[in-house]
């Protein structure tokens, strides 16, 4: 039996370095503890009700959200609201740590979003546009981009994404932050992913929710 598509927009997380030595089970579950609670917070920031999003399906180290396509929810407030706040209380978190604590317990989290369409059968969602997300959150590219980033996230969008949103700069978006830095194969096709990592002096100056 196959189900019907459905759009959503997606968005993943996936924390940097989770399986690393010093990160133990019980080590784990507090930096999972850590992601979910933010991600909710930022979402609250954000103005997304839970209502409009599906169960999050949980990926081990990392988080996928499926949100509704509804008026109320424009892509747009994941760029300009979400993922600021998030990296905000990122930060937050990061700098509240123990200099001795950070590499076991600082968090650097990737973040990729995408919309498409969306099956389910029964043991969870599947489909093109999830694959997309998926592989551009595990990108070696972005990967290597956030070990090198001052920054404690990096976001990628797909090209949908890009030119459908972030290149008319829509309040809160800044084009000219977004570059096309690498390319993932999918469903026979090549997709462009666009990276954007926040500026740390951004960051440290500008009000909450109002970081390009």
């Amino acid at each position: 039996m196959s189900s019907q598509p459905v759009h959503r927009s997606i968005l993943v997380t996936d924390v940097e370095g989770s399986t690393a030595a010093m990160r133990t089970n019980p080590i784990r579950q507090e930096l999972r503890t850590q992601v979910y609670r933010m991600l909710g917070t930022a979402m609250d920031h954000a103005g997304i009700d839970g209502r409009w999003c599906d169960p999050f399906e949980d990926r081990g180290d990392g988080v996928l959200v499926l949100m509704h396509p509804v008026d109320e929810l424009p892509k747009t407030l994941l760029l300009s609201r979400l993922v600021p706040k998030l990296t905000h209380l990122l930060v937050e978190y990061n700098e509240g740590l123990p200099a001795a604590e950070r590499p076991r317990l600082g968090l650097r989290v990737r973040v990729a979003v995408h919309a498409g369409e969306v099956h389910w059968d029964g043991k969870g969602c599947f489909g093109e546009a999830v694959d997309l997300a998926c592989r551009l959150v595990d990108a070696q590219k972005l990967k290597q981009c956030l070990r090198e980033s001052p920054a404690p996230l990096v976001l990628v969008v797909s090209e949908d994404i890009y030119w459908g949103i972030v290149r008319h700069g829509y309040d809160g978006i800044c084009p000219s932050t977004y570059q096309p830095d690498f390319r993932v194969s999918v469903g026979g096709r090549r997709r462009q992913g666009f990276v954007h990592v926040p500026s740390v002096l951004q960051l440290a100056a500008a009000p909450e929710g109002h970081v390009a």
